[in-house]
């Protein structure tokens, strides 16, 4: 039988299955030093200049001179948490899977690192990783993306 899976209210067989899959091991508060990206120098000032961070290699810059009141430039001391570092909000780790045989790697650790379909696989294989996922207990976090009907 079939379900239908795109922009569908998830039936009550939906909800006990995704009960049923597994449950991250540590629910740690993801805190992030900066939540604003690092801008480049003067790219509010000229149309031309990209947003992306380039580091200022002027002679006389306030900024790589790091002069009170100019912007922050990246360094080590914003990076994240090693426990938390990768994880997303999820609670898992993501591990891209191209093939069904992928989802072997992710067995002993189910509750670490959750699968997720790479866009480059076809509806045909992704039939057999979203059924093979189901079978291993494995989570995928896009099954049931760019597929109109699972068969189950």
């Amino acid at each position: 039988f079939c379900t239908l899976l795109c922009f569908s209210k998830p039936t009550k067989k939906q909800t006990t299955q995704l009960a049923k899959m597994p449950k991250p091991t540590i629910r740690r508060a993801i805190v992030k030093k900066r939540s604003k990206k690092f801008t480049r120098h003067q790219c509010e000032k000229f149309k031309t200049i990209g947003t992306s961070w380039r580091f200022p290699h002027g002679i006389d810059s306030p900024i790589r001179r790091r002069f009170k009141g100019q912007k922050a430039m990246p360094n080590k001391g914003y990076g994240s948490d090693r426990r938390t570092k990768f994880i997303h909000p999820d609670g898992f780790k993501h591990f891209i899977i191209y093939t069904a045989q992928d989802l072997h790697m992710l067995l002993m650790q189910n509750k670490k690192y959750a699968g997720v379909i790479s866009t480059t696989v076809g509806a045909k294989a992704r039939k057999s990783i979203v059924r093979k996922a189901s079978e291993l207990d494995v989570r995928l976090v896009n099954g049931s993306s760019k597929l109109r009907k699972l068969e189950q």
